[in-house]
């Protein structure tokens, strides 16, 4: 069965219904989330060679195959929700994964390959509010961003109190989730404008686009994602490992051979840009100026 979601990006879920379609010839699950403006449909089978090849034929972009060099908690029971909100940010660039319930949130944060969690409150197993401390108490300052329906102000002191960085009432616009969590990924990478400079290279966290002395530079959506990585620990080396947790969700698998062809498509694109990539044998790879 192919499965194509419906999500609609400037208003919360209101209703989700199931159908059934005919796609050329393929059955289909359908389901279909109401809105007000502006849809996209996105594949998924459990075949995924099949569901590529579907979606090459029906000229449609599938949510999880673009990757950004920040990974993303989405910690929220609401399956449609959780959903919309994992679709919305794929297709921004992000790996996302996606826990139900607030034990396992609490365990998948005792790993610290994350850039940021989204945490709703009213979960089974454990609440946000105990995920949250017993986050903070960690001493981690992975950047947090609550959602809930939870509007009344003590609720919101409470949380922001424990730790959270914001706190986001539902309903929301997605477009207003997605500059939240541009705004916390850049405060918590210590940067107040979106734009990595070094160089002559300049590099849009927003759109995640690169240019050389304003000349556009043609990444892949992967050597995107490497180089992003790479640019927020300027001068530091970054493993291998490293690069794998921050581009790639859990359900996915990549080889440090692929890892080692994204760099050195890089290292080619980056020529005239006063900055290189290197090679620490045994260690990884940092990016730093160009040295004579």
């Amino acid at each position: 069965l192919l499965l194509i979601l419906v999500v609609f990006d400037d208003m919360m879920l209101i209703q989700v219904a199931y159908k059934n379609l005919n796609l050329t010839g393929e059955t289909c699950q359908v389901r279909l989330s109401h809105c007000s403006r502006n849809c996209f449909f996105i594949p998924f089978a459990c075949d995924r060679r099949k569901s590529q090849q579907a979606l090459l034929r029906h000229n449609i972009i599938a949510a999880g195959l673009s990757r950004s060099a920040v990974r993303i908690l989405i910690v929220e029971d609401d399956v449609a929700l959780s959903e919309a909100l994992r679709f919305t940010l794929s297709q921004a660039g992000y790996a996302v994964d996606q826990v139900a319930n607030g034990l396992d949130a609490d365990a998948a944060l005792r790993s610290d390959g994350f850039g940021l969690l989204i945490l709703d409150l009213g979960l089974p197993k454990l609440d946000g509010m105990e995920v949250l401390r017993r986050l903070r108490k960690r001493n981690t300052a992975l950047p947090v961003l609550i959602l809930s329906a939870r509007e009344q102000p003590e609720e919101k002191v409470t949380g922001l109190d424990l730790g959270a960085d914001d706190y986001l009432v539902k309903p929301f616009s997605l477009s207003e989730l997605q500059a939240r969590v541009r705004a916390l990924l850049r405060r918590g990478a210590g940067m107040a404008a979106p734009t990595l400079h070094y160089g002559d290279l300049d590099f849009d966290t927003v759109g995640r686009v690169a240019s050389v002395k304003s000349a556009p530079l043609a990444l892949s959506l992967h050597e995107a994602g490497v180089l992003e990585v790479l640019l927020r620990r300027f001068g530091r080396v970054v493993s291998k490992e490293q690069l794998v947790e921050q581009l790639y969700s859990y359900d996915k698998e990549v080889s440090h051979n692929a890892i080692e062809v994204y760099v050195h498509r890089l290292r080619k694109k980056l020529t005239g840009s006063g900055v290189e990539v290197r090679t620490h044998y045994g260690r990884g790879y940092v990016i730093d100026y160009v040295t004579v």
